[in-house]
């Protein structure tokens, strides 16, 4: 089945009610996850820091990144608001930390069962580190990078959870890294606890720049579950990952795309979001298992579909089967039309109406 993560990210503009609604929204979609962003802005930027063009042109303000993200904070308090309403709905809580102090509180305080890695903290190793060595599964988003920083983001992984499993290891370098990727217990660890995201990072991310067969390349090159985050618009892209054999999709929401905010252009509203989720489950549905064999409801329609020999005009005992007086009809409740070459020229056992199948 694959994991749906509805991506609240920051559309809920800062406000504690306005998360919950997030919540309820991703819920009702029947989404598995809803997944927000935990980070103190003063972490994670400098204060000049400009907005990069999307978040001008989705925002309509002037502002540093930093201004942005001070507004979009959540607090601690709010965090397990957020997450009590979760288990009362039923539904995943995951949030994306952004600096070292978030990520121990989302796992020592809100106690998260896997983690995400975003896109743009892939090259962030000490960032990456801390979180392979809480020995959580991981959930890499690979917006911006080559299959080169992929790998290495690998090695810090593979190495932290070698650690974290009690290896003596030297300490943290390339070099470490690297031999712990190629170490047959990181690759068995990494192989079990990370799933790959291909992802096009712009919002919203033009068609033409999706390139979803990415996924097929990111399996043969690592041996890893793969999915897709998705940054477009509409939910066609998604449905397609889906049938491309994506375990997870990740999609932004919000409750309305035209409130201020950086993501709410590129997100899709409640309903939409309910409609991805069913299509994605109809078209895991209708994937199956790949094994070409007749259904159950096929199996119901060969008698009426196919064919079998039948005779075409009257036939008395005796008389020899030829093309003249036996036919290939509807249904299938006869000899096969395979036996058709076999029953010419045999006698016929009885007499047959018009239309009766032959049986000889």
């Amino acid at each position: 089945m694959v994991l749906i993560i509805a991506e609240a990210g920051v559309n809920h503009n800062g406000s504690d009610e306005l998360a919950l609604a997030l919540v309820e929204a991703a819920a009702e979609a029947g989404a598995d996850v809803v997944k927000f962003q935990t980070f103190r802005a003063q972490k994670i930027v400098t204060k000049a820091a400009q907005m990069a063009s999307y978040q001008k042109i989705n925002t309509g303000v002037e502002m540093t990144q930093f201004e942005m993200l001070s507004r979009l904070e959540l607090s601690e308090t709010a965090h397990k608001k957020i997450f009590r309403r979760c288990e009362e709905l039923g539904i995943e809580f995951l949030s994306t930390a952004f600096d070292e102090d978030s990520l121990e509180f989302l796992v020592s305080e809100i106690g998260l069962k896997r983690l995400k890695l975003p896109s743009g903290e892939i090259t962030n190793a000490p960032l990456v580190l801390a979180h392979a060595q809480t020995g959580l599964d991981i959930i890499v988003s690979t917006g911006m990078a080559t299959l080169s920083d992929i790998e290495s983001v690998l090695g810090v992984i593979a190495y932290g959870y070698l650690g974290h499993a009690g290896h003596s290891l030297g300490p943290p370098c390339k070099t470490a890294f690297r031999e712990a990727y190629s170490s047959a217990e990181g690759r068995g660890l990494l192989e079990k606890k990370v799933t790959l995201l291909h992802c096009t990072t712009e919002y919203p991310a033009p068609m033409d720049e999706i390139n979803l067969s990415v996924m097929k390349t990111l399996k043969r090159a690592f041996s890893l579950p793969v999915g897709y985050s998705d940054h477009t618009l509409g939910i066609e892209v998604p449905v397609a990952a889906t049938a491309l054999g994506a375990c997870v999709i990740e999609k932004h929401f919000t409750l309305d795309k035209s409130m201020a905010g950086p993501d709410h252009r590129a997100s899709l509203e409640p309903l939409e979001l309910k409609n991805m989720v069913q299509s994605i489950r109809n078209v895991t549905r209708a994937i199956g298992r790949g094994v070409k064999t007749p259904t159950p409801s096929e199996i119901r329609n060969q008698k009426v579909a196919r064919k079998s020999l039948v005779a075409c005009r009257s036939i008395v005992k005796g008389e020899r089967l030829s093309s003249e007086n036996i036919s290939i009809l509807r249904p299938g409740t006869g000899m096969s039309p395979y036996d058709y070459w076999e029953t010419l020229g045999k006698l016929a056992p009885r007499d047959f109406a018009e239309g009766e199948p032959i049986h000889v």
